[in-house]
């Protein structure tokens, strides 16, 4: 079947018992045994119920994995993943990652005796000379959160395969529709549900699909002893926003390649970041390994003087944290999502004060770049 077709039709199957064509919500907290010993498949909702295991099917489905399991957030998700790793393990992360998961990895789990290094991983090269006889895995995003800066997948996966380590791959910015990690080798894909499966701005999750068996146990043994498994209204949420993921990503891709172009050749804009414009440094690579490019730009307007002016005069993008809605959200990483992140280590990999994030929605792009143009004139 066809990837929209599995979107509305897989783990997402009428109900048996009325042939409701949208499952109910099982908001209970337990089930009734039929006799000791013997239940229906579920016993409380904490360590599975059915809208989370309708919407773990349709996950795994949808990138090519062989099991899923969804969490109550993207970082649970991801700390449930580092947790496979054990003390004196090494692991290479994207250095322009999420901020959350270098606040996780260098505030906490470091206390448990892991070990992280960051490093370019757009750069195989780089990634070759951070190996270490403890590295275990290897954690990259593509596009990098804010730098846009992309891996070659199929590249790292040779090296992790070479050395026996686990790929893990942060698919949130392009989602199953637009990139496929576990066809280029990934062991392991991770998502905040909450960005573009989910698509509405009115859920939170996050999930994790694998590919091996054994990684499988564990994970499923996390969720439920750490009760992170994700709730069922939240479940019916993602599962309804998945139904409308290809045509919703068909639009923020056509709106994301118009609204780069615009900045880019806006004269207060100092430089954008967007995979699709050929300006970018690894736009080849992106072409290779991408059905499309998504609607995550970063644009540097110089200074933390000229962001706030811009941000403070749109009307209809509206400055906010995440991304992946169907409306347009914009943000300031140096203050925002990264701002956990020590200046020094921002200005290293590329996070200046002028640089601002766009998750381009699926308004008309017109207003859209109406909008943002009559914010850059501000400057």
């Amino acid at each position: 079947m066809g990837f929209a077709t599995d979107a509305i039709h897989v783990g997402q199957e009428p109900d048996p018992a009325t042939g409701a064509i949208v499952a109910p919500i099982y908001q209970t907290s337990t089930y009734v045994q039929e006799e000791l010993g013997k239940n229906k498949g579920y016993d409380y909702a904490r360590t599975a119920h059915p809208n989370r295991r309708a919407l773990e099917r349709t996950v795994a489905k949808l990138e090519g994995g062989s099991a899923a399991f969804v969490f109550t957030s993207g970082m649970a998700a991801i700390d449930s993943v580092f947790r496979l790793l054990r003390p004196g393990d090494h692991a290479i992360i994207s250095e322009a990652v999420y901020g959350g998961v270098i606040r996780l990895t260098t505030q906490f789990l470091v206390q448990w005796g892991l070990e992280f290094s960051f490093v370019d991983t757009s750069s195989p090269e780089s990634v070759e000379r951070a190996i270490k006889p403890t590295t275990k895995m290897i954690y990259i995003e593509t596009p990098t959160n804010p730098t846009m800066r992309v891996t070659d997948i199929a590249a790292i996966a040779r090296i992790a395969s070479a050395r026996n380590a686990t790929l893990v791959v942060d698919n949130t910015f392009l989602s199953p529709y637009f990139q496929s990690p576990i066809a280029l080798g990934a062991h392991i894909v991770v998502h905040s549900m909450t960005k573009y499966l989910n698509g509405h701005s009115d859920a939170v999750g996050g999930s994790v699909i694998l590919t091996r068996p054994a990684d499988a146990e564990k994970i499923y043994f996390l969720q439920r002893s750490t009760g992170a498994g994700l709730a069922p209204m939240d479940c019916f949420l993602v599962s309804r926003g998945i139904k409308t993921l290809a045509v919703r990503m068909k639009q923020h891709d056509a709106n994301g390649r118009a609204v780069a172009r615009f900045l880019e050749d806006h004269p207060r804009v100092k430089s954008v970041l967007y995979p699709g414009l050929p300006s970018h440094p690894q736009h080849d690579v992106a072409v290779r390994q991408q059905r499309g490019f998504g609607a995550m730009i970063s644009f540097d307007v110089v200074t933390m003087e000229n962001a706030r002016t811009v941000l403070n005069h749109l009307k209809i993008c509206s400055l906010a944290e995440s991304l992946g809605g169907v409306e347009t959200l914009i943000s300031h990483p140096a203050t925002m999502t990264h701002a956990s992140v020590p200046a020094e280590v921002r200005q290293r990999i590329g996070i200046t004060d002028g640089l601002i994030r766009i998750s381009v929605g699926i308004e008309d792009v017109e207003d859209l770049i109406n909008d943002l143009d009559q914010a850059l004139r501000k400057i």
